[in-house]
């Protein structure tokens, strides 16, 4: 499948190679292959041919044309999709807990990824079946789905210039007596390899947090990213010493209570939790896919 490639340079790649700056505007594509491409003079910096690590700067362009292939290797399944809103361009999904997103070691099937290529077979055109984020397996949440391969490009965009807004609910260990703010970069921990941790020479992380209601031992907040590391806001919470409750990985002595060892929050299951309904700002074309969210009570 011939893709077109029409690329504008920010504030965001300036001085990067340029193999670099198009793994970042598309990361959907691998960093070998965007070399052979480069090479092959398929893709071009102000229609001039370059090699991968010419560095570029803001307002160049790249354009080309490359060839995709539409083979995968991942088949669809019949499973089922809480589908909150759809167009011609983008899906928005609720994930529950438990639904794995992307195939991968461990998990070679039954995902969201599995699930889009049965309901929706032309998102096998769209790499990662149009996925362009991802939620950890057992976080439930809203996410927005590519149906196209422009919707896929300008989406990717804005989570780069940070123009989509992510918020989440956690329910944390500890009393907080007031919001904050945690800027700490997170890289892959090298006591284990399956956890993440703050370390100075991680990619740059940053989590805001509000309360939004407490109770004893514990605190419902309200976490709002402006970046989408590996376990963010779990380790982030942790940082601070009020991790998630009854998380395995990063809870510390806490990861084995439960919230009714901790607490007994009888109103917790009873009391109606902020909720986020997603709308489209106005028709979501390729030009213009921003989505926004509105704060609502549950009724």
């Amino acid at each position: 499948m011939q893709r077109q490639i029409h690329l504008t340079i920010s504030d965001n790649e300036s001085g990067k190679r340029l193999d670099q700056a198009v793994a970042a505007l598309l990361p959907d594509l691998s960093r070998s292959r965007i070399q052979q491409w480069i090479k092959a003079g398929q893709l071009l910096l102000n229609d001039h041919q370059v090699t991968p690590k010419h560095k570029v700067f803001v307002g160049d362009i790249i354009t080309g044309s490359i060839e995709e292939s539409e083979e995968t290797g991942d088949q669809p399944q019949n499973l089922p999709l809480d589908i909150l809103y759809q167009d011609e361009a983008v899906i928005v999904i609720n994930k529950p807990a438990g639904l794995v997103v992307h195939p991968g070691a461990g998990n070679k099937d039954g995902t969201l990824l599995n699930a889009l290529l049965y309901h929706f077979p032309a998102s096998k055109n769209v790499p990662r079946a149009g996925i362009v984020h991802r939620l950890d397996k057992e976080t439930s949440g809203v996410m927005v789905v590519a149906k196209t391969l422009e919707a896929q490009y300008h989406l990717v965009k804005q989570l780069q210039e940070r123009t989509v807004k992510r918020h989440y609910i956690a329910l944390v260990v500890g009393e907080l007596i007031s919001g904050g703010s945690v800027e700490a970069a997170i890289g892959r921990s090298g006591n284990d390899r399956l956890r993440m941790s703050v370390t100075p020479g991680g990619k740059e992380a940053i989590t805001h947090y509000r309360i939004l209601t407490c109770y004893t031992g514990m605190t419902l907040v309200e976490c709002q990213l402006e970046t989408g590391r590996t376990h963010q806001i779990r380790v982030h919470m942790a940082y601070i010493r009020h991790p998630l409750v009854g998380d395995p990985l990063y809870g510390g002595r806490n990861r084995r209570s439960t919230a009714g060892e901790i607490a007994s929050p009888k109103d917790w299951m009873r009391k109606p939790a902020p909720i986020f309904w997603l709308s489209p700002d106005r028709r979501c074309t390729p030009e213009h896919c921003i989505l926004s969210t509105r704060a609502a009570s549950a009724k």
